[in-house]
């Protein structure tokens, strides 16, 4: 398939936005306005719009700490619970208001690899599909797996493209109508691209759809990781980890889901050149539109025209994220903790 072409540059007046940001990045002034330890979470208001998600008081909190690195936060309404990974432990917890977080599947990955082969054997993305079972983007089986969350049964749904085994799948989203869109960089391979386990060429931005085949999407990132659909489905949005090239890009979508165009949507290496950890990693969009994103620096907040609203940071990367309780909290999978932070009612959800 013919790659979607890139337009390489953001537009000027997104240029001025992301410049204002960025100074603002700078600033000591966070939620409320007290002071904090330099890992403490917090909140930087760069727009008023922000108010109208998260409440002036708000405070975010750790609800898990001691993770490896967390990632893959999913809410399962049915139970009221959070689950989340631990790629290299090869673990996916359970946490419940009022509890810990404890072990809930393990391995969550493939078991018995060999660290040499395999940097990151467990589970990393998680979604859960319409009828409520958990979709497992399986970084060390090289997979995407469904799990029933009440048999517990564990399918493996694909595994390869063309013949050729996936690298190390990494994020899904669920489309309205059952499609999986995910991504499959090398990152659970020990070497990456140099590794003798890695059977495709490409790392890819794939679909698929129940009952067919899969479909590669873009074969020309050289990290594709977090990947969301807008609300109503004309646009998919991939983070691209490249440390040399860190963005997100946005696909139009064409009738069928297919692109018919790309272009980068935020370029992140500012952000980068600033000193912000980590890379574009996973995101969530709101249903109104509004995208919560990992970027270098923490976790931002950012209109559909990519205009910043607020920026979550701890002095460490934030991985991924997750909305739950019915739109009430934002999760966000931040290095060795889980945060939590309360929301504004009915806007996410």
């Amino acid at each position: 398939m013919r790659k979607p072409s890139a337009r390489t540059e953001i537009e000027p007046d997104r240029r001025k936005v992301l410049a204002g940001a960025l100074a603002l990045l700078a600033t000591p002034t966070f939620a409320g306005g007290a002071s904090a330890a330099a890992d403490d979470p917090q909140i930087l208001r760069l727009s008023p719009a922000f108010d109208r998600l998260v409440a002036r008081d708000a405070r975010i909190s750790v609800i898990a700490r001691g993770v490896r690195w967390a990632e893959g936060p999913v809410w399962v309404e049915d139970g009221r619970y959070l689950l989340f990974s631990d790629p290299p432990a090869n673990i996916i917890r359970r946490w419940q208001a009022g509890g810990v977080a404890t072990p809930f599947l393990e391995p969550s990955g493939a078991g018995g690899t060999d660290p040499a082969r395999v940097r990151e054997p467990g589970a990393n993305g998680l979604a859960l599909d319409h009828a409520g079972r958990l979709l497992i983007a399986n970084s060390g089986g090289r997979s995407i797996d469904r799990f029933d969350l009440v048999s517990r049964r564990r399918e493996v749904l694909i595994d390869r493209y063309e013949g050729k085994r996936f690298n190390s799948p990494n994020d899904l989203h669920v489309a309205r109508d059952g499609t999986i869109y995910f991504t499959d960089p090398p990152y659970g391979l020990t070497g990456y691209d140099a590794s003798p386990l890695k059977e495709l060429a490409i790392n890819g931005v794939y679909r698929w759809r129940p009952g067919g085949a899969v479909d590669l999407l873009d074969g020309g990132l050289t990290r594709p990781n977090g990947i969301a659909l807008s609300p109503d489905e004309r646009h998919l949005y991939v983070s691209v980890s490249d440390d040399s090239a860190p963005r997100i890009m946005v696909y139009d979508l064409d009738a069928s889901g297919r692109p018919r165009g790309s272009r980068i949507w935020l370029d992140a290496k500012p952000m980068q050149a600033r000193g912000g950890p980590g890379l574009p990693d996973g995101m969530k969009i709101a249903r109104d539109g509004t995208l919560v994103c990992s970027v270098p620096g923490g976790m931002m907040v950012l209109t559909p025209e990519a205009e910043p609203l607020a920026l979550v940071s701890t002095g460490a990367p934030i991985a991924n994220c997750a909305f739950g309780e019915r739109g009430r909290a934002l999760y966000m999978t931040a290095n060795d903790r889980v945060l939590r932070l309360a929301l504004q009612p009915g806007w996410s959800d």
